[in-house]
């Protein structure tokens, strides 16, 4: 016998098992049916292989991206069983409210079954009834602790009553969908039923809709509008950070939450819009949500990603990723000729008069707003208007006054365009990450040939604001007077209209400016 050679084999075998063991990923294959929608409930089985400790700690979020309060998912869990691939009992118990320890020795593959109650209606949170099911991923799957970065596939098993299944995830097999991993699975809402579904491709690229209420819908105009602001964003932008992408269009409700591959909103209930005004409004908020897919989701602040889905992620630039995105769905809705410019006007003085006429402003930054959104989400208490702002008001007003300085300072060579591409170029095509604070500003002082100082100054204080000062630079005008009589007490606010016109007589380089944002008609 050789016994080199034998030497060589076992060694040989031994590689083989030693690298198997190395590099043989964690497999999770989730299953999901639903025996009881009138109980809010759907059944989940997860079967996870190759498991290589003999404790696997398994993680569900406490809160939905692009939705910032904790809403504590785990709450919905129920009867959560562990079995062996014998179907015997296999112990676990929690080490926190979001997180199962499972003892499983050593087995390596195991299944895990349990239940979740949906009746939240909510775009952040699940919703399950006999008519349809809204699943945020995130609500309902669990992760491996320190395997977020596993590929993951879902196979779903529709009520009958339910003929289709609408999502941005990539369907690999009929009702089974896959995912790189876990962060594009939890960014992947769900919507099954049986809604009005139509598709169209546009540039190359597939495009579905999913419309729980049709009633009213022209489709061939729908579609076209949608196309139109798809081609006004990417000519903003200059490039297309997916490969297919959902349109989920829900019944009457509020709100609406952005992700990688799609979009997730409630309307008004229907497409009978009362007046063309209601129908603009729609698609600006579409259009709001589809630009969100570059501003958040690839442009985001440095603290927003890699997320910690299991606490607050604290950040003082929200009013960039929401502020602006509001500035931007009017100007992409202009340039896709969906907007006149007066139109604009009116959203933009409608952003400064809900900024303005409240007593908030003197008490709270733009910055800070950020920072404790975790706190003012949904603040509803009785003093909140008296001591909070929305960067969903001067976010889009700080987002004009930039766009308009740099346009000013750099006469009309740069605008904040270039700040968002110049953004979206380096720090997520280059670098994959998020920006920094002190990178965002660099960059606009580096667009405008001139420090931000001022601008700074409304970003971090609650000094007044000097519109007219920026609002030149466009040959624009706002109108600035009481709207109605007041006391002379200092604790009464003034209330201002706030409305901005054109001025009829301005420069070349005004005009040049005003043209440029507002496009001439």
């Amino acid at each position: 016998m050789n016994y080199r050679l034998v030497v060589k084999c076992v060694c040989f075998f031994a590689i083989v098992l030693i690298s198997y063991s190395s590099f043989a990923q964690l497999s999770f294959n989730y299953f999901a049916t639903f025996s009881e929608p009138e109980k809010h409930y759907v059944d989940i089985e997860l079967h996870i292989q190759h498991v290589n400790t003999t404790e696997t700690h398994f993680l569900l979020p406490v809160w939905s991206p692009g939705y910032y309060e904790i809403l504590d998912f785990p709450k919905n869990i129920v009867d959560f069983k562990v079995t062996s691939r014998t179907n015997q009992p296999i112990s676990w118990h929690k080490s926190s409210k979001n997180e199962w320890v499972v003892e499983n020795n050593q087995n390596s593959s195991f299944k895990i079954t349990y239940r979740y109650f949906a009746d939240k209606k909510s775009v952040a949170e699940s919703n399950i009834n006999t008519e349809r099911a809204f699943l945020m991923p995130n609500n309902i799957f669990m992760h491996v602790k320190n395997h977020i970065n596993t590929p993951v596939s879902l196979s779903i098993t529709p009520h009958k009553n339910w003929k289709s299944i609408t999502t941005g995830l990539i369907e690999n097999a009929p009702n089974t969908f896959t995912a790189q991993n876990f962060d594009v699975f939890y960014d992947s809402p769900i919507y099954i039923g049986s809604p009005h579904t139509f598709s169209f491709t546009h540039n190359d690229i597939p495009f579905s809709v999913a419309i729980s209420k049709p009633e009213g819908l022209n489709e061939a105009e729908f579609t076209n509008d949608l196309k139109s602001i798809i081609t006004a964003t990417t000519e903003l932008m200059q490039h297309i950070p997916f490969t297919n992408y959902s349109f989920i269009l829900m019944e009457a409700g509020g709100g609406g939450l952005e992700h990688w591959n799609s979009q997730a909103v409630f309307t008004n209930g229907s497409f009978n819009f009362e007046e063309k005004s209601h129908y603009t409004d729609f698609l600006n908020f579409l259009t709001h949500e589809y630009f969100h897919l570059y501003n958040v989701k690839a442009i985001r602040p440095f603290e927003l990603g890699p997320f910690d889905y299991s606490k607050e992620n604290y950040t003082n630039m929200l009013w960039v990723s929401e502020g602006f995105t509001v500035y931007y769905e009017y100007i992409i809705m202009m340039r896709a000729g969906l907007l006149k410019k007066e139109e604009a006007f009116n959203y933009l003085s409608s952003s400064i008069k809900r900024y303005e006429n409240i007593e908030g402003k003197n008490h709270m930054s733009l910055a800070r707003s950020s920072f404790d959104i975790w706190l003012n989400f949904f603040n509803h208490n009785a003093n909140a208007q008296e001591t909070t702002i929305s960067y969903y008001n001067k976010g889009p007003i700080i987002g004009l006054l930039l766009d308009l300085k740099i346009r000013h300072k750099s006469k009309n060579k740069k605008s904040l365009d270039d700040v968002m591409r110049y953004l979206y170029n380096t720090y997520y095509l280059e670098q994959n990450r998020g920006f920094k604070e002190d990178e965002f500003w660099q960059i606009c002082e580096t667009m405008a040939g001139s420090t931000m100082n001022d601008i700074k100054n409304y970003v971090y204080t609650t000094n007044p604001v000097d519109y007219q000062k920026y609002l030149d630079y466009a040959g624009l005008n706002v109108d600035l007077e009481p709207l109605s009589k007041v006391s002379s007490s200092n604790d009464e606010l003034v209330k201002r209209a706030f409305t901005i016109t054109e001025k009829e007589k301005i420069t070349a380089l005004q005009k040049d400016i005003r043209d440029s944002i507002f496009i001439k008609e």
